[in-house]
């Protein structure tokens, strides 16, 4: 096992999207587990903060503020934000528009950089450097998780092109399972990481993402060489969560990082 890759693969990983659903925290309870995350200082964690556009105001109201905050911006107009620690600002990008188009209008501050979310279907699109694209894995019906054909080909079109990424909603869990309540599988977040390596390598992603084979997944986690692990983690940078729990507790019990790393 090469212990520096494995590290190399989910350090930074996991933004906090605890306001977001299925959790849905009030922002005081949202903000007192950030606190606490950060606190334990586990690396796996980013501990960004994710905050809606909207709820900036009720954020600077509060006691605590996060060391790190992605604005998900979900308004017409970016409300000023230069007394804020935002690192990431996440978008949409318009169906009529270009990243480099998007990039041009937000004129984001300097050290602030544009995540566009696309759909998984996207791909072969230019993104100028300081930018990167946002892909949604998952949703509050069955008809948002994209076929595992679609996000294997926006991986593999990420990592030809030197296209950074994150991911968003839908990864509860490692590996890839069923949920009977909406009668998909759901994606699962080291299924995901895994993909971008054996990309990165030259390999079809397809086949990790679709897998269920725990034992499988472990095998390959623990192959993974510390250079393709580095190049994978500069493509993709992370993703976003709206539970900081079940991602440590699901690598602990695969074992794949320590009880007190």
């Amino acid at each position: 096992m090469d212990v520096g890759a494995i590290m190399t693969l989910y350090a930074d990983l996991v933004d906090d999207a605890g306001l977001f659903p299925p959790t849905s925290l009030h922002m005081d309870e949202a903000l007192a587990r950030n606190r606490r995350d950060l606190e334990q200082g586990h690396p796996v964690l980013t501990h960004r903060f994710l905050c809606p556009a909207g709820r900036l105001d009720r954020l600077r109201g509060m006691d605590y503020l996060p060391q790190r905050i992605g604005l998900i911006c979900d308004m017409d107009e970016l409300p000023d934000f230069g007394d804020l620690p935002v690192d990431y600002v996440e978008t949409k990008l318009p169906p009529d528009m270009s990243v480099e188009e998007l990039a041009a209008r937000l004129d984001l501050p300097d050290g602030v950089r544009l995540w566009a979310e696309v759909p998984a279907r996207k791909t072969s699109m230019e993104v100028p450097e300081g930018a990167g694209l946002k892909v949604r894995c998952g949703g509050a019906t069955g008809e948002e998780f994209p076929p595992v054909e679609h996000l294997g080909q926006f991986i593999r079109s990420c990592v030809e092109n030197g296209i950074p990424f994150k991911a968003s909603a839908g990864l509860h869990h490692a590996v890839r399972h069923f949920d009977p309540s909406l009668g998909v599988d759901r994606h699962g977040f080291l299924n995901l990481v895994l993909a971008v390596c054996e990309a990165v390598e030259g390999r079809d992603p397809a086949p990790v993402l679709r897998t269920t084979d725990v034992g499988h997944l472990v095998r390959l986690s623990t192959a993974v060489r510390e250079e393709t692990a580095r190049r994978a983690r500069r493509l993709l940078v992370s993703y976003g969560s709206c539970n900081t729990t079940a991602p440590l507790d699901d690598l602990r019990s695969l074992g794949l990082v320590e009880e007190d790393s």
